[in-house]
């Protein structure tokens, strides 16, 4: 029976309750009094999930259990009362609640919101689970195999037996099995009986893809994998440590990983590993599954169904998982006190690690702090780390490990620069050739020669720019709803033959025969992966669309499982050409590939945001990674329109470090990350003034604030400017000022620290100025500033 809604008698206690909605006014929670004459909440404790009456509606509503005291400040009498526990829901560690309060203050988010992302929506609607029995022996002296029992009860006992303490109870239907029974009447008279006893759990059941194993062992390991080995190995025992693991594609860092994985499990812990995209989980996994056959492998990401997710996730939380491997949100795994080990977070560098909607967090950040909360610790790995792993490694606020030289038998491939004007001009015809000769020729080369072949394209699509073509009129197709270009993709199902679509609202319309201005017919040009995909069909015959060359994109992939069928058709040589975009330039291992095609560097090169070159240096580095893995070393080739731009030419010549030193001068020059820490308020109104009014409105709050709290403020415009203290810029439009018919308007703080950084925002929180919501988005450290 619920409790009255307000305590009218004495509460056993007060909980403070998270709940799940964006309610920032109390950002630590909201107090409900504890039902004293209730068994249900006898045991309540911080980490479960109950619901509680909320606002003047006291609508029912989730939220987790933060904290328990004894006293309030408040009268009781206006407290209300906990309605129920949601007993569906497993108890969220305490380290996840000390993870999420660290969260709702560094990403500015409320608690509510942040534990909501925290637990899988498979987990909180109990997806998949059922009851099921399990059986064990009712008493040591059970197991005795006499006279009495039956030729079938006798089976079922030393079936039993058998069986290590570990493995048992059994589920019922396993049990018939081991005992080569029909049915499970036997063992339920026994049951009856007490020869057995019966426990009743929820389990979760689901489907699942087996990952293919690959136990390859390599035949010696280099002397840089064994020094990092042996220097992340040593500090295992010794608490939290955050190690960066600097290794050129193709050195062996999965290896290393693998290695210490094995040093972690022999003291009984559990190792968390984190991949940035779902598309390496099938890899890696069928690696881990290979290499430990005797430990459960969990797999986390938002690929798998929801039974799925609920079953990997109950996995952990039952402590059956050794290891769990994921994308970003297997970083809130929920791990038993004491049992983490160690946490990997492969390919560090990469965006995907970065949630674009509240909470706003980098899973690489969030995963250093969790190795903090556990004490254990964190490699950081990639070929091309971010600037700010690699600042903090060379200032001395982690450790930095080397692996220059690719494993024995392996080269790094050989990267050559094309002039796409150059290219061009060699073309004797009038037709727009995505495919220069050197690339076209190239490409003939490798698939007569049996070679397989990637190529990249950072734009899907088939053609990104729709105009008139007269040059009189000056008519492009714009989005209604943003201030943006749109793009035409193909569809031969539809009787116009494509559709034309926004990328950023995701709004789609008809594609116009003809200038809505002039007349005149309008021109679809530009590029994107199903122009490329086009090209190649029509200049190499052998290869057939989703046959011998398949197109890896968001449009063409429908889930994850059509991602890793992909792949596995690629391994086994079914497919000769994948064209994609960065999806295929992330950390996948083929030795059949001799050729990597990069059709235009310059995608992102020129974008109005100060990490661009960074992003050009490691696409370009990583794509080049993915070939040289057999004993070819491999080509890649990579045309742009800017040969001479320092972060391609140092891609090509695999010299990460000089274009760190580089860019981190220029950073340091511009007072710009990871030199300074940065948050980026973005304010979004469908009216273009109100949007304006109300961002002036926040930097006017912040600069008061800056002013009479953090001594002296700067406005930043142009000239020399002093980076120890608060600075704000703007506001201004953004970038793209305009999506899905919101108006958008940005403000930048930039602080010399990040305690800085947290103090103003806090105090900014508290006097009301920063609100997440569908007005404003807060973005600390942010990568995308358009």
């Amino acid at each position: 029976m619920m409790p009255n809604l307000f305590a009218t008698e004495a509460a056993a206690g007060y909980a403070r309750v998270a709940i799940e909605r964006g309610v920032d006014r109390y950002p630590d929670g909201l107090t409900y009094a504890i039902p004293a004459e209730s068994q249900e909440f006898a045991a309540l404790k911080p980490g479960d999930r109950v619901v509680v009456p909320l606002g003047k509606g006291n609508t029912a509503t989730p939220g987790y259990v933060v904290e328990l005291t004894g006293s309030i400040d408040v009268d009781p009498s206006k407290v209300k009362f906990i309605q129920r526990r949601d007993d569906a829901a497993a108890r969220l560690p305490q380290q996840l609640l000390d993870l999420a309060k660290w969260m709702s203050s560094y990403y500015c988010t409320p608690i509510g919101m942040t534990l909501a992302t925290m637990l899988p929506a498979a987990v909180k609607r109990n997806v998949g689970t059922i009851r099921k029995t399990f059986v064990d022996l009712a008493e040591p002296s059970s197991a005795d195999v006499g006279h009495r029992y039956s030729p079938k009860q006798r089976r079922v006992l030393s079936a039993l037996a058998a069986l290590r303490a570990h493995e048992r109870p059994v589920e019922i239907r396993a049990l018939v099995e081991l005992a080569e029974l029909k049915t499970p009447a036997s063992i339920r008279r026994m049951i009856q009986r007490g020869i057995l006893r019966a426990v009743h759990r929820n389990v979760v059941e689901a489907a699942w893809t087996e990952h293919l194993s690959d136990a390859r062992t390599p035949e010696r390991l280099t002397e840089e994998q064994v020094e990092v080995i042996e220097a992340v190995g040593e500090r295992l025992d010794k608490g939290f440590f955050t190690h960066l693991l600097f290794g050129v594609t193709g050195s062996g860092k999965t290896e290393v990983y693998i290695r210490l994985i094995n040093r972690v499990l022999e003291r009984r812990k559990v190792v968390l590993m984190l991949v940035p995209e779902i598309s390496l989980t099938p890899q890696t996994g069928g690696r881990l599954i290979g290499r430990f056959p005797n430990h459960r492998v969990a797999v986390l990401h938002s690929g798998l169904t929801a039974a799925q997710r609920h079953q990997q996730w109950a996995l952990v939380a039952d402590n059956q998982a050794d290891i769990i491997l994921g994308a970003r949100s297997a970083i809130f795994a929920p791990v038993k006190e004491e049992r983490l080990g160690l946490i990997i977070v492969d390919e560090e560098h990469d965006s995907s690690y970065k949630q674009d909607q509240a909470p706003r967090y980098h899973g690489r950040d969030v995963a250093i702090r969790r190795a903090q909360l556990a004490n254990c610790p964190i490699l950081l790995g990639s070929a091309t780390p971010s600037l700010e792993s690699w600042h903090n490694a060379i200032t001395g606020k982690s450790s930095l490990h080397r692996m220059r030289h690719r494993a024995p038998g392996l080269r790094l491939p050989k990267v050559q620069l094309l002039d796409f004007r150059a290219e061009a001009r060699q073309r004797r015809d009038n037709r727009v050739h995505l495919l220069g000769p050197t690339l076209e020729g190239a490409i003939a080369q490798t698939l007569d020669g049996g070679g397989q072949i990637l190529i990249l394209l950072n734009r899907r699509g088939y053609a990104n720019y729709i105009a008139c073509p007269s040059s009189h009129c000056g008519w492009i197709m714009t989005c209604d709803h943003c201030d943006v270009t749109t793009v035409y993709h193909r569809d031969q199902k539809l009787p116009t033959g494509g559709y034309v679509r926004c990328h950023h609202c995701l709004s789609e319309q008809k594609l116009p025969s003809t200038c809505p201005q002039c007349g005149k017919k309008i021109s679809v040009f530009g590029l994107g992966t199903q122009r490329i995909e086009e090209e190649l069909s029509r200049k190499f015959p052998q290869l057939i669309e989703g046959q011998t060359m398949l197109r890896i994109d968001s449009d063409s992939m429908g889930g994850a499982s059509d991602f890793h069928d992909a792949l596995e058709r690629f391994g086994r040589g079914e497919i000769r050409l994948l064209v994609g975009t960065q999806m295929i330039a992330k950390g996948l291992d083929f030795p059949g590939v001799r050729l990597v095609g990069v059709i235009n560097a310059d995608t992102s090169i020129n974008l109005p945001d100060f990490r661009a070159s960074e992003r050009t240096f490691q696409l370009v580095s990583q794509v080049a990674g993915r070939c040289g893995r057999g004993a070819d070393p491999g080509l890649t080739l990579v045309q742009t329109f800017n040969p001479n731009s320092s972060a391609i030419r140092l891609a090509a010549n695999h010299d990460y470090e000089s274009f760190a030193t580089q860019e981190l001068a220029e950073r340091q020059r511009c007072g710009l990350p990871p030199i300074t820490r940065m948050a980026r308020l973005v304010i979004r109104h469908e009216d273009h003034v109100k949007c304006i009014e109300l961002a002036r409105r926040l930097f006017a709050g912040l600069r008061a604030l800056a002013q009479s709290r953090f001594g002296d403020s700067e406005t930043v415009g142009a000239g020399h400017h002093d980076f120890s203290t608060v600075r704000l810029r703007g506001p201004a439009p953004c970038p793209i000022a305009r999506i899905a018919d919101n108006h958008r308007q940005q403000i930048e703080v930039l602080t010399p620290s990040a305690a800085l950084m947290q103090s103003f925002l806090t105090e900014a929180r508290k006097a009301g100025l920063l609100k997440a919501g569908a007005e404003m988005a807060i973005d600390v450290d942010p990568l995308a500033l358009l």
